[in-house]
């Protein structure tokens, strides 16, 4: 089933977003990174590489490539970077890459399948035509990229033009993702990124021409500098460029954990109340332009494989977000990237230095990661169900958990009236269901089923809000 796309008058109550615009999981994974220990190591994490090895009909591996160059610093943003201007760090990286590499062909052995291949930053064009091609070649020497698989990387428009877009296709990539985030001249200079919107306009028409499967366009609402005005005139732009993808992320705010926030006028951020107000209008138009609600931060035109897996009851949630992908092992590579291995999540070193040093020495660089309990099997079924599907199936979660389900989760129950008391969940005998006003806090709905949570609070953890 489709979510129901809302209009600018659905409105939420001034004292329901003072309770519920608080800071919170986005559950790209359950549990979410925050809660990785370093008591999961490298031994711990090629032991599970050695376990999927040893299984039989092992489905399909999603790779994940962290490149983590950047020219210069957007002040927005919290991934994990390097702002450098000089490229010959690029080959030295890459030859820590084939290393991480290699040491995954020797406990997984060559060809393992490949249905998922993303490149993602920092600014994964920073490499040059010669080092990305270098990177694909070593990637496909190792594993065998099935015909058909989806092969994705993100693009800062600033970095390419069409000779270079036609270059991506001929090594394989069939997506792109623009980071577009506001096309506002004077919201563009208070985050330090300038691009005009011609030349995205114009970008994505040559992507289209080249022949790219998919196009994405990533925008963030709640930037200094933005109104609920100067952001419709941005969402008409990118209703002009059709993308087939839209991914619309809240600004998280978080400066006393990344630096470059610092630079951002606090003053100049627009309140809670415009922020829910630019989503509203955000779903509006972009129903009224024919797309599909997948799910609190992703839109996608109809015949896209993301609406489609939606229709089907076949989405899913990683550590990218929405994909079309099954629940399947994730290899993460580079400096700070995230894999999932059979039950268990890991996480790289976080820093240049820490990621080469480990990789130099022939241990994997994981610093950090868990491997899932029963207990967390459970939540992250019920949280996923909730944050893909916008419903829970009681009985499906009795069957895959030999559980009883209102017994199991009396307390979440108990902890879910209050939303259902403000018309953003409903419960029936048969499961929950998330209503279109739940949408906007279907992370808070969510967090009820967050057993850490549950236990500890979000303790010293710093989330961003839920609106």
């Amino acid at each position: 089933m489709e979510t129901a796309l809302t209009s600018p008058a659905l409105e939420v109550g001034a004292e329901l977003l003072r309770r519920l615009d608080v800071p919170g999981p986005r559950y790209t994974s359950y549990p979410t990174a925050d809660r990785f220990t370093p008591a999961f190591g490298a031994t711990d994490y090629r032991e599970a590489l050695q376990r999927r090895a040893a299984a039989r009909h092992a489905a399909p591996l999603s790779l994940y490539v962290h490149v983590p160059f950047c020219e210069s610093v957007c002040y927005y943003c919290a991934c994990n970077k390097i702002v450098t201007r000089q490229h010959g760090r690029a080959a030295a990286y890459l030859d820590t890459l084939e290393r991480e590499i290699a040491l995954h062909v020797a406990e997984l052995g060559s060809g393992q399948p490949v249905s998922q291949l993303h490149l993602g930053g920092g600014t994964p064009t920073f490499l040059s035509d010669a080092e990305l091609a270098r990177l694909m070649q070593a990637l496909r020497g190792a594993f065998a990229v099935q015909p058909g698989a989806e092969i994705s990387i993100e693009v800062d428009p600033r970095t390419v033009d069409r000779g270079r877009l036609e270059h991506l296709a001929a090594l394989g990539f069939n997506r792109l993702s623009f980071g577009v985030q506001d096309f506002d001249p004077e919201v563009q200079r208070a985050v330090h990124r300038v691009q005009p919107y011609a030349a995205v306009r114009a970008l994505m028409a040559a992507a289209r021409a080249i022949g790219f499967r998919s196009t994405n366009a990533d925008l963030i609402y709640g930037l200094p500098k933005q109104t609920p005005e100067s952001f419709a005139r941005t969402l008409e732009q990118v209703c002009e460029i059709l993308p087939e993808r839209i991914a619309l992320y809240a600004y998280a705010h978080l400066p006393e954990r990344f630096k470059p926030q610092r630079r951002i006028d606090a003053a100049s951020l627009p309140p809670a109340e415009q922020r829910v107000a630019m989503l509203a209008a955000a779903i509006a138009r972009f129903a009224e332009a024919g797309y599909v609600y997948v799910g609190m931060d992703h839109f996608a035109r109809p015949d896209d494989p993301l609406a489609v897996a939606k229709r089907a009851g076949r989405l899913h949630r990683n550590f990218q977000g929405y994909s079309t992908q099954p629940d399947c092992d994730l290899i993460g590579l580079g400096v700070s990237a995230i894999g999932k291995v059979g039950d268990t999540h890991s996480q790289n070193a976080k820093t240049l230095d820490g990621y080469a040093a480990a990789i130099d020495a022939g241990s994997f660089a994981v610093e950090r990661g868990l491997l899932l309990s029963a207990d967390d099997r459970l939540r992250r079924d019920a949280i996923m169900a909730l944050m893909c599907q916008g419903r829970l199936d009681f009985a499906a979660i009795e069957r895959a958990h030999a559980i009883g389900f209102a017994e199991r989760f009396a307390d979440e129950l108990r902890a879910l009236e209050p939303l259902q008391a403000n018309g953003l969940v409903e419960r029936g005998p048969a499961g929950l269901e998330v209503t279109p006003l739940g949408w906007f806090f279907v992370r808070s709905i969510a967090s009820v089923f967050d057993g850490y949570l549950r236990r500890t609070g979000s303790g010293a953890v710093a989330y961003s809000r839920a609106v």
